[in-house]
């Protein structure tokens, strides 16, 4: 009887052993999936943009960096930290301090197969290689009749930082957007500034990529590896409808502060980062136009000539008849950024200019909800 029981006892167990190896897989999974939500944990943007050059290494062995102390230092700003380790020095190349030299380099090697970054150690350092940039980057591919192209992703940091000096605080987006055959992008989270660095690096078009100096350290989640952006494609950040502010880089920020004071007051603004400088997005610029009538331009780039100035060209040319108020731009003072921390706050926008800009175009109070 004893034996009887414990046989059927047996059978009783290995019948329930594939009930409980599924439990048991059931919760594995549960586990796993809990690991993996942990181990999509908040990173800063410089963490994100070294993952975006390190998948698309791994992914595509024609792909390297180049600049001043991209490799054995790991870039000014870490950015390609220990990469040099991974890929070797022929893909992760120091080179001279000698902007024009390695720019040249970049653009030879994308016209012959490869797809080079070139870091700038300071977007400001770029004005060496304006001439490669211009001549040869942007036109190439039309001076050749289409025979090249110069896949070609040019980096680096720029920006109003904190007391970095008028050299080393420079808006670089108004000298760019001239030239011909070249794209425009400014990443401003970490979710974004690694897949548009993934797209523009899969890109077959040159593209200067704005990273802000003061946004490196700013904290977010990074999208996995088949997260690719749109470079073409502005971001509604929040929508609204009594004006429409469009920004970019860290603007987004200074813009959102004044919005959560401005939400309080009862207004209720649509904010939009512009992410593509060129070309913009018109589809998403015009919708926003036609919904709230009324637009400010925020931007960290220069008054005359910069991208807030093209941007209010281009609405008043093809949206004049959607708008009840001229364009409002706010922008930086005409002047090089002073070292002295105080002055060199007023020579950028600040969120209290955004709430009073909204104040004066839509009104002293807030519109009266139906």
């Amino acid at each position: 009887m004893l034996a009887s029981r414990n046989t059927r006892a047996s059978g009783a167990r290995v019948a329930a052993a594939p009930a409980q190896r599924a439990i048991l897989a059931a919760r594995s999974g549960r586990r796993a999936s809990v690991a993996a939500q942990a181990q999509k944990k908040e990173i800063m943007m410089w963490e994100a943009l070294r993952e975006a050059i390190d998948e698309e290494m791994e992914r595509d062995p024609t792909v390297c960096v180049m600049g001043e102390d991209v490799g054995h230092y790991g870039g000014s700003y870490k950015c390609t930290l220990g990469l040099y380790k991974k890929y070797g020095d022929m893909r992760v190349l120091d080179t001279p301090i000698c902007e024009n030299g390695f720019m040249g380099m970049g653009v030879g090697a994308a016209m012959t197969g490869l797809r080079p970054i070139v870091e700038g150690m300071n977007m400001g350092f770029l004005l060496l290689a304006f001439n490669q940039i211009s001549n040869n980057c942007g036109m190439l591919h039309y001076t050749s009749g289409g025979q090249f192209k110069t896949p070609l992703v040019i980096r680096g940091p720029g920006g109003v930082g904190r007391q970095l000096g008028a050299e080393h605080s420079q808006r670089l987006e108004s000298y760019f957007q001239s030239i011909p055959g070249v794209q425009l992008v400014a990443c401003s989270t970490v979710k974004n500034s690694k897949a548009l660095l993934k797209a523009a690096i899969r890109s077959d078009n040159p593209i200067i990529f704005f990273e802000h100096v003061l946004l490196y350290n700013v904290k977010g989640e990074a999208g996995d590896k088949d997260d690719v952006a749109c470079l073409e494609r502005a971001e509604v950040v929040r929508e609204g409808t009594d004006v429409v502010i469009f920004t970019y880089s860290r603007m987004r920020y200074v813009v959102m502060q004044a919005v959560n004071e401005l939400v309080k007051q009862g207004y209720n603004p649509e904010v939009v980062d512009l992410i593509s400088l060129k070309p913009f997005d018109m589809e998403t610029i015009a919708k926003s136009v036609k919904k709230t009538r009324k637009v400010i331009i925020v931007e960290e780039c220069m008054k005359t000539g910069g991208i807030g100035a093209s941007l209010s060209a281009v609405i008043h040319e093809s949206l004049f008849n959607e708008l009840d108020h001229e364009v409002v731009r706010l922008s930086s003072q005409d002047v090089p950024t002073a070292y002295a921390y105080e002055l060199e706050a007023a020579t950028i926008v600040q969120s209290s200019q955004v709430v009073d800009a909204v104040h004066r175009i839509v009104g002293a109070t807030a519109p009266v909800r139906a």
